[in-house]
């Protein structure tokens, strides 16, 4: 399976700007609370630097991502790192056709690259993984980045309309992407957003 666009990014000399070779800070944060325990899943998780540090917070963590080079590459560093970690080739949009469930899901920098039928897809994809009770913690670029480097800005009022039904926004709050080296800006304003399946 090869994915144009998606898959050819990790091929390049440097990597993308998601991808600076460690977990978000706004990640690790929630990871030191102790929230990254049970069955975690990452959708969209590139070359899983979230997954590991779930997994590395004791988590029973799998990662699903479009690209099969990126899973290879998140594969290959679970190894050097000693850490056991699930990796899957899949659709973020379809993931109940993977069979997973999970108490605990993370999206990092994915719901912002949806137009409006694929984000309602998506939101409908993570209801079927995360059981009643269960948290997704979502971090996306806000509307308050400037210029138009990047992805699609996200309101809150988006956010919230996309979790309307079903979900409980418990909290959205201003936060920071890290990005990697060779992009235009090093940081980009976000939403880090804590939503509960209902």
């Amino acid at each position: 399976m090869t994915v144009p666009g998606w898959d050819d990014v990790y091929l390049a000399s440097t990597p993308p700007p998601w991808d600076i070779g460690r977990p978000q800070p706004a990640f690790a944060r929630l990871a030191d609370r102790g929230l990254f325990t049970g069955q975690v899943l990452d959708a969209g998780c590139g070359t899983g630097e979230q997954v590991l540090l779930a997994a590395a917070h004791g988590a029973e963590a799998t990662g699903v991502d479009i690209s099969p080079r990126a899973i290879e590459q998140a594969r290959r560093k679970a190894g050097e790192r000693g850490l056991t970690a699930r990796f899957e080739v899949g659709d973020a949009t379809d993931l109940g056709g993977l069979g997973l469930t999970a108490g605990t899901v993370l999206d990092c920098g994915l719901f912002h690259v949806f137009d409006d039928e694929n984000r309602a897809r998506y939101v409908r994809s993570l209801a079927a993984v995360l059981p009643p009770g269960g948290t997704c913690y979502l971090m996306c670029f806000s509307d308050r980045v400037p210029g138009t480097f990047g992805p699609r800005r996200v309101t809150q009022d988006e956010l919230r309309a996309a979790f309307a039904d079903g979900w409980e926004v418990v909290s959205i709050t201003a936060d920071t992407f890290e990005l990697s080296a060779g992009t235009p800006v090093r940081t980009a304003q976000s939403w880090l957003a804590t939503i509960t399946r209902r």
